[in-house]
């Protein structure tokens, strides 16, 4: 291709010159002597120049050449091409890596996108992980044996899997080898994990438990003399290891028989503390199934007064709008709950806002976008009634502060049903009714002087409402209460500490005297303590 252009580019100067040459021939002849041989072969130039180029100058791109004009004035040329010719073969290779570059740049550049990807998905995991780091290290007592026991669990499923492997493969074993080398090193590590427990949580927990069986032992033999009751423990406050254990065997020594009582009287109705006066710090039990983008929902246990001890938890998640409570799931255990597994779920398509309960194997839901109630059985998933709460105020008429679709909170105690909500009559203030649990009618009803949007949420203990505030974003407060026993109402200071900024739902559960707490997304619980006399009268 190279020679072929310079032997055009030649051959084009030289035909160009063709006509310059015979004209100056024609002049030569009048000053010198043409050459006479038709057939001469020997250079030929115009007088006063050294080649053809116009105006007597050295075309130097083109100078290595020789011409004659032969008797009929056709020229004649003969080119010498240089001996360095143009590279076309490096330029094809050179093209050819650059192709290879390209393609290698695409799959690289498709790789980062990918992983930009990976990135966003694994950010999102560490703030659920940074969240559960954060109150591990605030509160030991948050996480439990239960994590280690998974752990180990897994590894020895994975041992079976490869004596399995051993038994079955035919010819060399060296993977599996190594397999059984890295899964034996595997648990000498989450062994050496659980040694490591700094806060000696695990071994404490296993002295209580054997504290407790001690205890239980000589309950036949104790006398009916009480010693004088130690001080609760101030909320949220960490004891130390020897001193937990000792101040939980002096407090179980005098609470043992008052415990058993107190359980068995308020399975059957009756209260016979003095209501809520401290509360113990959360717990965190887990981000619920559908993840942190669903931070508004309930979740609870079922309260069977026949079944007390029944063990049905159930989580009620809203949908990414706030509103619509479409899917809600059982668990038979805890244990179940924390690892998500043996689990049961519905769907209903007529629930609105976090505030649902349940009782006595049923599910208490406010009907989407009215003021009905409705009682789903939790084993058919059917709405045996539906029937509307008079004069109740919805769709964010006077719904929780920071909590929208709440106007109607269901509340379950040792004594009833309840409904916490508002009326146009009671101008936007706390109205608390009884209700039927099985055909839902309003039996009785007291309206209170606290203003509902002003409380984050609420619950109710022995017919007492308790209401929560804001303080920060680390802190609530229980500081109203109105009994519906003695109609009387009054404020209290009990500080609640909380995980995430906002509190979604507060329920009750008489048999363990816990608070169900869903907290932006996150599944806590809170123990509560009593005032061991009936409160005296205001």
């Amino acid at each position: 291709m190279s020679y072929s252009l310079l032997f055009l580019l030649a051959l084009q100067f030289c035909l160009g010159s063709a006509s310059r040459t015979t004209l100056t021939s024609a002049h030569s002849r009048e000053l010198t002597t043409p050459p006479t041989s038709p057939q001469a072969t020997a250079a030929w130039l115009p007088p006063g120049g050294t080649s053809w180029a116009e105006g007597g100058t050295v075309s130097q791109p083109l100078s290595n050449f020789t011409g004659s004009v032969d008797s009929h004035g056709t020229c004649q040329c003969s080119v010498s091409l240089p001996d360095t010719a143009f590279p076309a073969d490096r330029v094809e290779r050179l093209e050819y890596t650059a192709h290879i570059l390209s393609q290698k740049f695409e799959r690289e550049f498709s790789k980062v996108k990918e992983y930009v990807q990976l990135i966003s998905v694994y950010e999102k995991r560490l703030l659920n992980l940074t969240v559960r780091v954060e109150v591990m290290e605030k509160d030991s007592i948050s996480y439990t044996e239960l994590d280690f026991e998974l752990i180990k669990l897994e590894v020895k499923e994975m041992q079976k899997l490869v004596l399995q492997l051993k038994k079955n493969f035919v010819g060399s074993t060296h993977i599996i080898d190594m397999l059984e080398v890295e899964i034996r090193n595997m648990t000498l590590l989450v062994e050496k994990l659980e040694s490591l427990d700094q806060n000696n949580v695990l071994s404490i927990r296993r002295q209580i438990l054997a504290l407790k069986t001690k205890l239980k032992e000589c309950e036949a033999s104790k006398s009916d003399l009480v010693p004088a009751t130690p001080p609760p423990p101030a909320p949220g406050k960490l004891l130390g290891a020897a001193g937990s254990i000792l101040w939980i065997l002096n407090f179980w020594c005098f609470s043992l028989f008052h415990q058993h009582t107190q359980n068995v009287s308020l399975a059957l109705g009756s209260c016979s503390h003095g209501g809520v006066v401290n509360i113990s710090a959360p717990s965190v039990i887990q981000l619920n199934w559908l993840g942190f983008s669903y931070k508004y929902g309930a979740w609870g246990r079922d309260y069977s007064p026949q079944h007390p001890e029944r063990t049905l938890y159930w989580v009620a998640p809203l949908n990414t709008d706030a509103r619509a409570l479409e899917y809600y799931r059982l668990y038979d255990s805890l244990d179940n709950l924390l690892i998500y597994s043996h689990f049961r779920d519905y769907r209903i398509r007529y629930g609105q806002g976090g505030g649902t309960v349940a009782f006595n194997n049923n599910l208490y839901v406010n009907w989407y976008n009215g003021g009905n109630i409705a009682k789903i059985n939790l084993t058919t998933n059917v709405v045996d009634v539906n029937r509307p709460l008079p004069l109740a105020a919805y769709n964010n008429r006077f719904s929780y502060a920071n909590v929208n679709w709440q106007d109607i909170d269901l509340a379950v105690d040792e004594q009833a049903l309840w409904a916490i909500y508002a009326t146009e009559a009671s101008t936007g203030n706390i109205v608390i009714s009884k209700l039927n649990d099985t055909t839902l009618e309003v039996i009785s009803t007291w309206v209170t002087k606290q203003y509902k949007p002003s409380v984050s949420n609420a619950f109710m203990v022995c017919g007492v409402l308790y209401a929560t505030r804001t303080l920060n974003t680390k802190t609530e407060e229980i500081f109203y209460y109105y009994d519906t026993n003695t109609e009387r109402e009054g404020n209290l200071g009990i500080t609640m500490r909380k995980m995430q900024e906002r509190i979604q739902s507060i329920n009750y559960h008489p048999f363990d005297q816990k608070l169900y707490v869903y907290n932006d997304g996150y599944l806590l619980n809170y123990d509560l303590v009593f005032l061991q006399t009936p409160r005296q009268p205001v």
